[in-house]
């Protein structure tokens, strides 16, 4: 790959993920505090997230795959989304604010595999290379946390001030660069085809029949169950850390992302010591430990105790997640890869996740107490639900071999 071309997708994989890291982490604070949402509003505005993942395989199957180019639809749509951004930051109530955000989540999820598709197709051999490529979106995630915190948007001043509607007019102004910058990748056409594809084809839904594989449905329930407590960490992570009145909050929760880089290394020794089945309950078991963490926690003289759980976030997500598209990519067909890795998204950010964030604001609004949250309690909710989850697992799943990198694992 030439250096310029690697330059354009590392600043586009920079800029696609620093732009939803930018204001997607503090959502839950600003929600509470801008515009006194309740926790079912908030649940609200978080499923919007589902709703466009649920949305997106109509949009790049449908319209981006068969009629435009790659590049030119992800511009079209982070300029339609900076334009969303801006308004969101002016608004004053939740009303005004939904439709906003709503519109936005269906422009922008779409782009997450528009982004890849332009890095894949400039790719000779996007094992070696894709890695090298996406680690720039982390690191985008992560510069934007900093920025927030440093920037003192998130601190109990800046909170009071209102100053985290800032984090919408930085991303708009990140979104309509990237919009702009879109334009300049490398052109990515649309794939012709000699056969005529079905609606099941082109939405990604044609992989369904996987699930007649009974271990494979196993996994494919256990990815929906599982999405329930993440859910939880996405919506409550932050204003539990601002109600604690822990310093640079966003900023702490950057180690996150820090830790998924670390144990992303770390997956593959993973992968080839203990086996798949081991290294997803691993996943599983994290989330557990994370939010008994967060539950027993404070941010005094046991704060070591949220920094552990925030850190783990490599292994939760990594050794789940990761792993999951690895054993799914290694359970489909050759001409079924792309459409099998479109089924689960569509289950996990789509299915789980919206399940998942109306659990968790009917739980936080059940345990509001005057102006502040019994956290213990709720944070014991998921933590007791990933161990169910983990124990279907456990019981359910046949250990079985998978190709790794040309390895059984």
């Amino acid at each position: 790959m030439k250096p310029y071309v690697r330059f354009q997708l590392s600043l586009m994989m920079f800029l696609e993920f620093f732009i939803w890291g930018g204001w997607f982490v503090t959502l839950g604070t600003f929600l509470g505090n801008n515009l006194e949402a309740t926790g079912a509003q908030s649940a609200m505005a978080f499923s919007t997230q589902s709703w466009g993942a649920i949305i997106a395989p109509f949009v790049i199957g449908l319209i981006a795959d068969k009629f435009f180019n790659a590049e030119r639809i992800l511009g079209v749509l982070h300029l339609a989304g900076a334009f969303l951004m801006y308004q969101m930051s002016q608004t004053t109530d939740f009303a005004a604010f939904y439709p906003y955000v709503l519109g936005y989540m269906i422009a922008y999820m779409p782009t997450l595999a528009l982004v890849n598709s332009v890095a894949f197709r400039q790719m000779k051999n996007p094992s070696k290379d894709f890695g090298w490529i996406r680690v720039f979106g982390t690191i985008g995630w992560i510069v934007a946390g900093f920025a927030i915190s440093l920037l003192g948007w998130d601190s109990q001043e800046g909170i009071q001030e209102g100053l985290l509607s800032n984090t919408f007019t930085m991303t708009a102004i990140a979104s309509a660069i990237l919009g702009v910058f879109s334009f300049l990748l490398p052109k990515t056409p649309p794939v012709k085809s000699d056969k005529e594809q079905s609606l099941l084809e082109k939405t990604g839904l044609s992989s369904i029949t996987m699930l007649k594989n009974k271990n494979f449905l196993i996994f494919f329930i256990s990815s929906i169950l599982i999405c329930i407590p993440l859910a939880f960490y996405y919506q409550n992570t932050n204003p539990f850390l601002t109600e604690l009145k822990m310093e640079n909050p966003t900023l702490k929760q950057s180690i996150g992302q820090i830790s998924e880089v670390l144990f992303m290394l770390l997956l593959p020794v993973f992968l080839l010591r203990f086996g798949i089945k081991k290294t997803l309950l691993f996943g599983m078991i994290a989330w557990v430990l994370r939010y008994l963490l967060f539950a027993f926690g404070n941010a005094d003289e046991l704060s070591f105790m949220l920094i552990i759980g925030i850190a783990l976030h490599g292994i939760c997500y990594d050794f789940f997640f990761v792993s999951g598209q690895i054993y799914t990519d290694s359970k489909a067909g050759s001409d079924n890869k792309s459409a099998a890795q479109g089924l689960i998204t569509l289950a996990t950010y789509g299915v789980g996740m919206l399940i998942g964030f109306w659990v968790a604001g009917q739980i936080t609004d059940t345990y509001l107490i005057g102006e502040l949250h019994d956290w213990r309690t709720i944070w014991v909710y998921p933590a007791g639900f990933a161990a169910l989850v983990f124990l279907f697992f456990l019981i359910a799943f046949k250990n079985e071999k998978i190709e790794y990198k040309g390895e059984k694992v």
